[in-house]
């Protein structure tokens, strides 16, 4: 089985589960109150993919992304990782629609995560009250990877 530590670059979905509401401390999103449920942040990173990975997974950094003041919370938990390993930037774009389309999920806030996209999207950001349904998002890609985080786990 592949490790996390030998992929180079790819697209990636981030299953976030928060379980009560909160805040994030941004400028942009100020104010706006996070209901729990299921987030789904769709990101990419053409070269040091497992760093990146590693570090989304790490509750304590300093916030860069507007995704590390949702996964930095104690109370919000990456539960699954979705890796869809080599598939350039813009693919991220194309999982978001996905998403919006098949799973019929929603934007919680516009211009989150998507701001060097230039595809148009409202956001790499999507909220459900519900867990998507795995095997039904795998199928919609044969070449997935999937990984799922756990205090087990080390890097």
């Amino acid at each position: 089985m592949q490790k996390i530590t030998d992929i180079q670059s790819g697209t990636y979905l981030l299953e976030i589960y928060a379980a009560k509401a909160f805040k994030i401390n941004s400028k942009m999103f100020s104010g706006k109150l996070f209901p729990p449920g299921y987030y789904y942040y769709s990101g990419s990173a053409q070269k040091n993919f497992s760093k990146r990975i590693i570090r989304h997974l790490k509750k304590e950094k300093n916030i860069y992304w507007h995704i590390d003041h949702i996964t930095s919370r104690n109370s919000n938990k990456i539960k699954t990782i979705f890796i869809l390993e080599n598939y350039k930037k813009e693919f991220e774009c194309k999982v978001v629609k996905d998403l919006e389309s098949y799973f019929n999920i929603s934007h919680f806030v516009k211009n989150f995560g998507n701001g060097d996209c230039g595809k148009g999207c409202k956001s790499h950001l999507l909220y459900s009250t519900n867990r998507i349904n795995h095997s039904h998002f795998i199928s919609r890609y044969q070449s997935i990877v999937r990984f799922i985080p756990s205090s087990r786990e080390t890097f």
